[in-house]
């Protein structure tokens, strides 16, 4: 007989927060590009300050921000985002399959990069490796999530299906 859990913990999570979610997707869609720098410490100041890395390495306009609820997401990021214009979502507490791309993601730079790289994690040398790997993630880097095109060949192909649609529109 095998065996079997007494208690099966139930996701905390409805399911018109699930379809919410799935609404927000369909309207402010996202694909894989990262951003990626090292901090000392994870403080909603430090994830004020790097909305600036953020914007200015993305390649488009973000619109919203999907977040956990970890404190670093409270306070100053939230007015920074506020400031912004920028419509910031925070998911509910152990809920990762809503936000199964970040999950992915960091198993990625876990494995292709943390666990192979070889530098000393000094913040400033890290940062540097991060973002040669950040190059590579995004623009050399194969997805199977994007049929196996990079992130950036991804953004080329829908920019041109959208002008596309906005030529046909007319």
């Amino acid at each position: 007989m095998p065996y079997r859990l007494r208690r099966v913990r139930q996701p905390t999570y409805s399911v018109e927060l699930v379809k919410a979610v799935l609404r927000l997707r369909k309207e402010y869609p996202r694909w894989g590009w990262d951003v990626l720098e090292a901090h000392i410490r994870a403080s909603s100041h430090t994830a004020a300050a790097f909305m600036d890395t953020l914007l200015k390495r993305m390649p488009f306009p973000i619109k919203v921000i999907q977040v956990d609820g970890g404190s670093e997401f409270q306070d100053a990021f939230e007015e920074e985002c506020q400031r912004r214009g920028i419509k910031l979502f925070v998911l509910p507490p152990r809920s990762p399959k809503l936000n199964g791309h970040v999950e992915r993601a960091q198993r990625t730079h876990t494995e292709e990069f943390y666990e192979v790289t070889d530098t000393s994690f000094e913040i400033g040398e890290l940062n540097q490796a991060l973002l040669e790997w950040e190059m590579i993630y995004n623009t050399v880097r194969p997805h199977q999530a994007l049929g196996y095109l990079t992130p950036k060949e991804f953004l080329k192909l829908y920019q041109q299906n959208k002008r596309k649609e906005e030529v046909s529109l007319r």
